[in-house]
């Protein structure tokens, strides 16, 4: 329902302002990278908003920077954080297999040590 809705959004607001139309598709795309393929923690995710906003409001009430380093800019973000959360012990997203060899011994000794005695596994 929120991707639908990102592109009713997307395609309405483009028509009448460009850069807004852009602003929705862009963050609700972030939102799906975010969280169902790359499986980014929320912290990361609160910093790119946090940019991605300031850059945008910015840029529609003083032109600066821009719309090509607000886009730009956030995109670059984006893959920064991608890089550092594929780099984490439990990264789990897509890729995980060649970017995490070892999440399901992390997963396992995780799991484990949160088990206490008598518990059965």
């Amino acid at each position: 329902m929120i991707l639908l809705g990102g592109v009713c959004g997307t395609v309405i607001l483009w028509e009448t302002r460009w850069y807004a139309g852009a602003m929705v598709g862009f963050s609700v795309g972030h939102f799906f990278l975010f969280c169902n393929v790359f499986r980014i923690e929320r912290k990361p995710e609160l910093i790119w908003a946090a940019v991605f906003v300031m850059l945008g409001v910015l840029t529609v009430f003083t032109g600066f920077p821009g719309w090509a380093v607000t886009f730009g800019g956030s995109a670059m973000l984006s893959a920064v954080l991608i890089g550092l959360e594929m780099r984490k012990p439990g990264y789990h997203g897509v890729g995980w297999r060649v970017a995490n060899p070892g999440l399901k011994e992390w997963w396992e000794a995780r799991s484990t040590s949160k088990r206490g005695p008598g518990i059965a596994t």
